[in-house]
């Protein structure tokens, strides 16, 4: 399974972004899916998850009410539309695909994720 993230950039703040990320040799449709961040100087984060189908979805509190996470299973493809950015929204964003039990919906731990992948910055500023 490989995984490109793509759509990242430089915005000033209040602006939007929206990331990509495809996905290739696997079953899409299986798999849960997340995107996740590395801001600078600071520990890998959560930022949402979206169930097989995209009718759940969650979001780290940091983010929720600006961001959304989308997918599109004919595509093969993961989304995430970024609004109303801050500077601290800066970071590497990773998308990431996880294969959890039938009746585990959305996944939150990095470490439940089998699949990751290359990242793509996102600089705001102020």
């Amino acid at each position: 399974v490989q995984l490109q993230a793509s759509g990242g950039g430089s915005v000033q703040a209040g602006g939007s972004l929206s990331l990509s990320c495809a996905v290739s040799k696997g079953t899409f449709a299986r798999y849960v899916m997340g995107w996740f961040r590395h801001p600078p100087g600071k520990a890998r984060e959560f930022v949402a998850s979206i169930n097989w189908s995209g009718g759940i979805t969650k979001y780290a509190d940091s983010v929720k009410g600006r961001f959304t996470i989308s997918r599109d299973n004919a595509k093969s493809m993961l989304y995430l539309q970024m609004n109303s950015l801050k500077p601290e929204d800066t970071a590497v964003y990773y998308c990431a695909g996880a294969v959890p039990p039938w009746t585990v919906e959305v996944v939150v731990n990095p470490q439940e994720y089998t699949y990751w992948g290359r990242g793509t910055q996102v600089t705001v500023s102020s």
